[in-house]
């Protein structure tokens, strides 16, 4: 299967199914009543910070494509497109938790979101508005947050703030409620097969296994498939299929793979895999009123879904953690079966 990975959201001018939000953005700014700050909701993966980068673009003063007929798109060709992807359109603010200089970092920290004030007091430099977008809001830390509700308590008169959220209820209510929200919604399952299977060389059953793990988002879907999450998805399904047995050299070569820093991407990417197969497994022994078998299923799922931070926060070993994973995965089988 060839798999290319996402683009970062500032390279991307391509956007489907999203038309309901550039609507409502198009019509805002057209009627002169552009609000200050946009919250972005919507599960991750749903082009959310594409869109904050094509309607900044447009802010900046980006020329519309003939033909288009949101209004939103615009040429890479185009000189401010071309600075906001070289990031020096010095109308442009973005706050990231990891880019090229911080790879690893937690959260978006305040001192960078103490910036926003001043940014916003300036006039635009060349274009009609200064623009911040910041992918994720999720992200900032408390002192973080902080800053930037001040901000949204100032507003500038040329100014506009784009937060991108995947979990806009953690957010302070006091942010959200200075927001104007734009929901993206997940996509149709059919909807989003079509779009996977015009982007990766993947068959129908492959498809649907992508369509189904990324839980309706497009940019999901195709950053797992570049992970390699099917050929994992496979494995993890295979291992439950087995169970209670959880010897056998394929294990012993898989704990072995999580050894070193490339081992942590495709650990967390194993763990994934199983939380979702156990959180299925535990639904459906509910729906089917196997109530004892979805009580230790959903147990299972909940201290797997624990593990990852438990690992990272510990500094345990990945090896000993998936053994660990095996024995209570045992545990639970050997009196509730998946296979029955």
């Amino acid at each position: 299967m060839a798999s290319t990975a996402p683009l970062h959201p500032r390279d991307s001018y391509t956007l489907q199914g999203l038309d309901a939000a550039v609507a409502a953005f198009m019509e805002a700014r057209a009627r002169e009543r552009l609000h200050h700050a946009w919250l972005l909701t919507g599960p991750e993966g749903m082009g959310k910070a594409s869109f904050a980068y094509r309607a900044a673009r447009r802010l900046l003063g980006a020329k519309p494509v003939t033909g288009d007929g949101c209004g939103l798109a615009s040429s890479p060709d185009d000189p401010v497109c071309r600075m906001v992807a070289a990031q020096s359109h010095p109308d442009l603010m973005v706050l990231e938790r990891m880019s090229e200089a911080s790879p690893t970092r937690k959260s978006i920290p305040v001192d960078e979101a103490r910036r926003l004030p001043e940014f916003f007091s300036k006039a635009p430099a060349i274009a009609a508005y200064r623009v911040a977008i910041i992918d994720a809001a999720d992200d900032l830390n408390v002192n973080a947050a902080n800053a930037v509700l001040k901000t949204l308590e100032e507003p500038s008169g040329r100014g506009v703030l784009f937060l991108v959220s995947h979990a806009p209820g953690r957010l302070l209510p006091t942010i959200r409620s200075r927001c104007r929200r734009l929901a993206f919604a997940p996509w149709a399952e059919a909807d989003l097969i079509g779009f996977i299977q015009a982007h990766l060389d993947v068959d129908a059953d492959d498809a649907l296994r992508l369509a189904r793990m990324s839980r309706g988002a497009p940019g999901r879907a195709l950053s797992l498939a570049a992970r390699g999450a099917l050929d994992v998805d496979r494995q993890v399904e295979a291992i439950l299929r087995r169970l209670p047995v959880t010897d056998g050299p394929e294990l012993l070569g898989l704990a072995d793979s999580f050894r070193g820093p490339e081992g942590g991407p495709r650990f967390n990417l194993l763990l994934e895999r199983f939380a979702d197969r156990l959180h299925a497994a535990a639904a459906l022994r509910t729906e089917i009123g196997a109530l004892a078998a979805a009580d230790r299923w959903s147990g299972a799922w909940d201290r797997l879904s624990r593990l990852p931070d438990q690992v990272e926060a510990l500094n345990l070993d990945r090896a000993d953690a998936f053994w660990s994973l095996m024995g209570d995965l045992r545990a639970v089988a050997a009196h509730h079966p998946l296979t029955s």
